[in-house]
């Protein structure tokens, strides 16, 4: 099948503050303040790790939402105070706040939502049902794309995969990492965090272990998904295309930027 355009695919870190960027990422003469104007030239998206931690001022996002290009997307990660609780269907006051609290101030820029559990989470089936269910598909005119990121080998599971394409939410590819990877299909976009960078690769990742991630992200933007990662669900069939976000995170975090510049530059995406 031929790949959809590389449009579709868009590549980025975690966050854009971090002291081990300077020089190595950033210029050394750069003041702090452009570095988010800086890295939205040189990147497609950004997940925002702070959202996880504690609501931000709706300016905050007004002025990220100003600083970055046309076509820039953020994805955001959920409230913590959403997901680390015992039962997942009482978040309902938390959700409502966290969307009603200047993330809508992105517009056009929002793009998919993180919904990330944490590692000993394990899947409650009916539990995690009424979740979903408080997950709404738009909010104020504007549309909401929502990422499952699991952690539990308890999600491995075809009920799980059914469970999340019902809701037409994408399952987080986690890639060269120690937690469950589940890469079937599920929505119309694939969200993936890959965490294997190295100090000792000059880029993060070997050269064929890039080449290896930019063709996976073909094959996703194409509307298949590639035959040499887990998945656990009913194949589907091909689609025409789906939107691809593909975020190198963790891993030696020195080399990100990097990493994700290199698959960039293979994709022909920026």
């Amino acid at each position: 099948m031929k790949a959809s355009p590389a449009s579709r695919i868009r590549i980025g870190i975690g966050g854009w503050i971090y002291p081990d960027w300077r020089g190595t990422f950033y210029p050394v003469d750069l003041v702090q303040r452009r570095e988010l104007e800086y890295a939205s030239r040189h990147l497609t998206t950004i997940e925002i790790n702070s959202t996880y931690y504690g609501a931000q001022r709706p300016e905050s996002f007004a002025r990220w939402r100003d600083e970055t290009p046309d076509g820039f997307l953020f994805a955001l990660k959920a409230p913590r105070f959403a997901m680390n609780r015992r039962v997942l269907a009482e978040a309902g006051p938390t959700i409502e706040r966290f969307l009603t609290g200047g993330v809508l101030q992105l517009g056009a820029k929002l793009g998919p939502i993180n919904w990330q559990l944490t590692p000993g989470k394990r899947f409650d089936p009916e539990d995690y049902a009424r979740f979903l269910e408080l997950l709404p598909t738009e909010a104020e005119g504007v549309p909401l794309r929502h990422a499952l990121e699991v952690r539990d080998t308890s999600f491995c599971t075809p009920e799980f995969v059914e469970l999340a394409r019902r809701h037409a939410a994408a399952i987080v590819v986690s890639g060269d990492s120690d937690y469950a990877q589940i890469a079937d299909a599920s929505a119309p976009f694939v969200y993936a965090r890959i965490m294997g960078t190295r100090e000792n690769e000059r880029l993060g990742y070997s050269s064929g272990e890039l080449d290896q991630w930019a063709e996976r992200a073909r094959t996703w933007a194409g509307g298949d998904t590639p035959g040499d990662l887990a998945t656990f669900g009913k194949p589907l069939a091909a689609k025409a295309g789906r939107d691809v976000f593909l975020y190198v995170i963790s891993g030696y975090k020195a080399r990100n930027p990097a990493a994700a510049m290199a698959l960039i530059e293979r994709l022909g995406a920026s």
